[in-house]
């Protein structure tokens, strides 16, 4: 990641930790006193990439998958769907098959 972009992360992050709404006044604010240059137009860019967020669930679900499917292409809950399952054990069987002997031994 590019010093600009981390110098907008840190300062909506500041921001937001003292309860303070994300603006871009508030982010230019914070890296004037940080005494960083960066080009003008990225604390508007993250301003406003942050202005209907909610920055603590956006925090909290870091790592977390995507939305959860509708209820009509949720997969079983016993696990991995059918088709899923014979594509691993298909997988599982080739990986098998290919650690057989290759014409040569390893006393050969």
């Amino acid at each position: 990641m590019a010093i600009p972009e981390l110098v907008c992360i840190y300062s909506a992050l500041i921001l937001h930790n003292d309860e303070v709404t994300v603006m871009e006044d508030k982010i230019n604010a914070l890296i004037k006193s940080a005494g960083v240059d960066i080009e003008p137009f990225w604390p508007g860019l993250f301003a406003k990439a942050l202005s209907n967020v909610n920055i603590t669930s956006l925090i909290c679900n870091v790592g977390v998958g995507g939305p959860l499917p509708a209820a009509g292409g949720a997969a079983p809950a016993g696990g991995a769907a059918p088709a899923e399952k014979k594509k691993e054990e298909a997988k599982k069987e080739e990986s098998e098959e290919s650690n057989d002997d290759r014409g040569f031994g390893l006393f050969d």
